[in-house]
């Protein structure tokens, strides 16, 4: 995952959905992605073992404001976002768990 673009921040009225208490991991999905379903898996088993950290789903197709917005060119593309809603880390394609759960680190 690489670092996020620092100061793009994202609302849990942007998102539809509360932010994390301690961290967010958004994930844009399409409806015919596989790598999206493997990915859910992931990003919400990492969110049911870390305490404070919320996986909220986005369908690329219907919020193309904000995948314009944030340069989502593929999907899956994920962002953990801090407490704040800051993007602190991004990455496009099917993540690993060890990642995911590195990735946090850079927001909690």
């Amino acid at each position: 995952m690489r670092v996020g673009d620092g100061e793009v921040r994202l609302s849990a009225a942007e998102l539809g959905e509360p932010l994390g208490d301690r961290a967010t991991l958004v994930q844009f999905s399409t409806a015919f992605c596989q790598p999206c379903r493997a990915t859910r898996r992931v990003l919400a088993e990492v969110a049911g073992m870390v305490a404070g950290v919320a996986h909220v789903e986005l369908d690329a197709e219907e919020r193309l404001e904000l995948v314009r917005r944030l340069g989502v060119a593929r999907t899956p593309t994920v962002l953990v976002l801090d407490a704040a809603g800051r993007v602190v880390r991004r990455a496009a394609g099917q993540p690993r768990r060890a990642d995911v759960i590195a990735a946090l680190g850079a927001a909690v």
